[in-house]
Order: C-alpha cells, then sequence, then structure tokens
C-alpha cells in the first residue's frame, strides 16, 4: 500500500479535489432536500454513510417522501445494480485480501471505478481507486451534515441546490453520451419522465425512466461498427 501511495501527483490530487468539490455540493443539496423532506437527521446520516450511494439516496429521499418506501427499496435496487459488473471491472484494483475487498466495494462509487479505469498502470489504477472512494465518500458525508445543518435556511429551491444533483449527474454522463447507445437510453429515459411526472406522483417517473435501460438490451454492435435490433 505504501508504494501505491508514491504514486499519487499533482494530477491526481487536482482531480480528486475536483470531483470532491462537486460531490460536497450534492452532498449540501441530499441533505438539505432529506432535511425539507421531514426525514429524521439520523436516518439521514446513517443512509449517507453506510448506503453511500447518492443517486440512490435521493430516489429513496423522494419515494418516502411521495409515500412509496417500498419504491424507494426497488429503486435503489434497480439503480445499484450496476455496481455487479464494476465488481468485475475494479476486482483487481480493489486487491485480493478480504478486508480491502470489504472496504473497497463500500467506497465503489462511479467516480471512483471511472477515476481508476482512466489510468494507464495498474499501479495508478489503484492508487485513483482508494483515493476518489476515500474523497467521495469523506466530502458525501461531510456535505450532508451540512446540508442537515442549515436546515430549514437551506431552502433548495431558493439556493438552486434543488439542481444541484442533476447537474452533477449531468456533468458525470456527459462523456459517455458520445456512445450511440447511451444517447439513446438517454433520450428514452428522459422522455418517458417528462411525460409522466405531470400524471404520476413524485418518484414513479424516475423509476419507469429506467425502461430506457431496455433500448440498450434491444440493440447489439456489429462488427464494423453498425448497430441492429437483436
Amino acid at each position: 500500500m505504501r508504494r501505491g501511495w508514491r504514486t499519487i501527483d499533482r494530477g491526481l490530487l487536482r482531480d480528486a479535489a475536483a470531483i470532491g468539490v462537486a460531490i460536497f455540493a450534492i452532498g449540501v443539496s441530499f441533505g438539505a432536500i432529506a432535511a425539507a423532506a421531514g426525514l429524521p437527521t439520523w436516518a439521514v446520516v446513517a443512509m449517507s454513510v453506510l448506503v453511500f450511494a447518492g443517486g440512490a439516496q435521493f430516489l429513496a429521499v423522494g419515494l418516502v417522501a411521495a409515500g412509496s418506501p417500498v419504491g424507494a427499496v426497488v429503486g435503489g435496487l434497480l439503480l445499484n445494480a450496476r455496481h455487479l459488473p464494476f465488481g468485475f471491472t475494479v476486482a483487481e484494483v480493489v486487491g485480493s485480501r478480504w478486508p480491502a475487498r470489504l472496504l473497497g466495494s463500500h467506497l465503489m462509487v462511479d467516480e471512483a471505478v471511472a477515476f481508476a479505469l482512466a489510468q494507464p498502470s495498474p499501479q495508478r489504477r489503484r492508487t485513483a481507486y482508494w483515493l476518489a472512494g476515500a474523497t467521495v465518500f469523506v466530502v458525501w458525508n461531510v456535505g450532508t451534515g451540512v446540508g442537515i445543518a442549515l436546515g430549514a435556511a437551506a431552502d433548495p429551491a431558493v439556493l438552486g441546490l434543488d439542481a444541484a444533483f442533476p447537474a452533477g449527474l449531468l456533468a458525470l454522463l456527459a462523456p459517455s453520451l458520445g456512445d450511440p447507445a447511451a444517447r439513446r437510453v438517454a433520450v428514452v429515459g428522459a422522455g418517458v419522465a417528462l411525460l409522466t411526472t405531470p400524471v404520476l406522483p413524485a418518484g414513479v417517473p424516475v423509476l419507469l425512466a429506467l425502461s430506457g435501460l431496455v433500448v440498450a438490451g434491444r440493440v447489439r454492435s456489429r462488427p464494423g461498427g453498425r448497430e441492429e435490433p437483436e
């Protein structure tokens, strides 16, 4: 591990800091929104520490506030299903010892995985994964606490915190939207959410937007780069 930390340089620190700033803002947004929804402080803190999954946490708060705790559980499971292939992808990065795998799996968020896979060597991938994962965990929980502390003073709509999460997600998704299949999924999901939001309870359109993933399963890439339906 000591040799791994020697691979930290200004570039890695700069990128991790940039991720941390964005995640902190989103964490403040989550804390404020959860407090405004009437969730007890202990539940919000426990969710950020033990669940540690931004998208699932926002979805859970929206659905619980709308009176659909079962939907919150189902939605969280669906959103976090992507961690299964993530686990296979970063297995060697995390290490083979079970304590490292246990902690590494808890820190396995989109930012840590993407940050690690962008590195050119195995050692830098390992360093980047742990650096990004630890950074996101700390700033997410600190941000959540700040959002809760602000309480009623942090009106999400007035301060624009309600826009921080979608803006952050859009920034994270932007690079992947260069792929045609990813664009189709995004367009279908967004269309479903927009059409159903006026007529369905809060949170349900987000669940239905996951139907956009069906598009990805129905399209395969040909060897020459063209695509055809299954």
